[in-house]
């Protein structure tokens, strides 16, 4: 048990710095320190989308479809009775 928890935690750090490497590479092209190919540019998109999740966007509505109501109390300025 230990073991396979132990695994895929080793797993889970190995994506990161692998993902690490491949961002840094980017920013480097992107600086003009370094060229890549469009191949490269390529196979780095569709590793970083196996490892990072990509962003979407969520849109909030209230009751049937109409405006979002938010309400907040501030219980700290609220007196004791």
């Amino acid at each position: 048990m230990a073991a396979t928890i132990r695994k895929t935690r080793q797993d889970e750090v190995r994506a990161k710095i692998q993902a690490s490497n491949l961002i840094t590479r980017l920013e480097k092209h992107i600086g003009g320190e370094i060229v890549l190919e469009n191949s490269q540019i390529k196979a780095i998109e569709i590793l970083l989308d196996r490892t990072i999740p990509k962003l979407s966007s969520v849109e909030m509505s209230g009751a049937d479809g109409g405006p979002l109501v938010v309400e907040i109390t501030r219980f700290a300025d609220k007196t004791p009775e």
